[in-house]
């Protein structure tokens, strides 16, 4: 560990040495490709030179001791001792996260995609639920939502609905949300008061650069036609609204939420390129799944990773066996202490695969 340390803190060096020089500075280009590799090194290094520190402090404590020390002094630089090494301790498993292999879509915005499952109207209404969720989150993060296409239930539920966050690492966070989300409750139309299980998915999708995912024009096939309200009413008198179908995936996009059709296109071939671009991803990757199918199941509600028990006011994270009763909280975006628990055992099984490397 200390040798890759090491080498990153001489290539920090050699990049501030570069980032300063007026030839390389002319090129625009090369000099912030480098100022963000500098970037991105920087609080590692800061680390490491803060754990360096803490080891020559401890050996110069340990140093101390060997002398004929005053009784208080003594007593002094042992509980200096104390505090250092759990100090250094600390440090140690820092740098050995921030080691670890880097998602190169955490930096992204995204597109979240929500479609009810099984459950019907409460399934959609739980969609609903699940929208409203993410927006407080995003709220809560200081995070922009933009809403790019919506199939809505007269009853003000969701069959589908797509919107974009965007904001700092906001994949990093919100990726650990793709998936089946199952809700236990009594609906509003069930008058026995029996319990009812729902389901929706959800689609956790990296906004695509150009350089990511290419896509022949000649693929496509796109269509116009005007947007509609609740029930098929018309609110748009012009065709704004734009399906684009990627023929040789089928994938079908569609935008309506601008009153712009150039708008609306730009807004569906960003989401078609995240989609195209997961799959790639699935693809190439058989820990994440065979292709976009299988990030967020059938729906169906044996399949889950997380249950909304109504009843008992509780969210159980199943993957990694966490159970809170705040429910309330929780669905009013309060969803930090999930997320942050399921980063933490990402990061452990992580280390526990490069153990011998660290």
């Amino acid at each position: 560990m200390l040798e890759r340390l090491n080498f990153i803190e001489n290539k920090y060096e050699e990049l501030s040495i570069k980032i300063s020089d007026p030839t390389i500075m002319a090129n625009q280009k090369e000099w912030q490709k480098l100022c963000k590799e500098h970037s991105d090194m920087e609080e590692m290094v800061n680390k490491f030179r803060e754990f360096k520190k803490a080891e020559e402090d401890l050996e110069a404590d340990k140093e101390m001791l060997k002398d004929d020390l005053e009784r208080e002094l003594k007593e002094m630089v042992q509980e200096e001792i104390k505090e250092l090494s759990v100090k250094r301790e600390e440090l140690e498993q820092e740098l050995k996260i921030l080691l670890l292999p880097k998602d190169p879509n955490d930096e992204k915005n995204v597109f979240i995609e929500i479609r009810a499952g099984a459950g019907g109207d409460e399934a959609a209404l739980f969609a609903a639920n699940l929208l409203r969720m993410y927006t407080r989150y995003a709220e809560r993060h200081n995070w922009k939502v933009e809403s790019v296409s919506a199939n809505e239930t007269d009853i003000g539920g969701f069959k589908e609905v797509v919107f974009m966050v965007r904001g700092d690492k906001v994949y990093s966070k919100l990726k650990y949300e793709s998936g089946v989300h199952r809700v236990q409750r009594v609906p509003d139309t069930e008058s026995s008061g029996r319990i009812h299980t729902s389901t929706a998915t959800v689609a956790v999708l990296p906004e695509v650069e150009d350089v990511d995912v290419e896509i022949n024009s000649n693929d496509l096939r796109i269509d116009v036609f005007r947007a509609s309200g609740h029930g098929g009413q018309c609110v748009n008198t012009t065709d704004s609204a734009v399906r684009i179908t990627h023929l040789p995936t089928g994938l079908v996009v569609s935008c309506q939420d601008e009153k712009s059709q150039l708008k609306n296109k730009e807004k569906a071939m960003k989401v078609l390129k995240s989609r195209l671009y997961d799959r790639l991803q699935a693809e190439r990757s058989a820990n994440i799944a065979e292709d976009r199918k299988s990030q967020v199941g059938t729906g169906d509600r044996s399949e889950r990773i997380r249950t909304y028990n109504y009843p008992q006011g509780r969210v159980t994270e199943h993957r990694i066996g966490l159970t809170l009763y705040r429910l309330e909280a929780f669905l009013d975006g309060d969803i930090d202490e999930v997320l942050d628990a399921l980063i933490t055992a990402e990061q452990a099984e992580k280390m526990k695969n490069l153990g011998s490397e660290l």
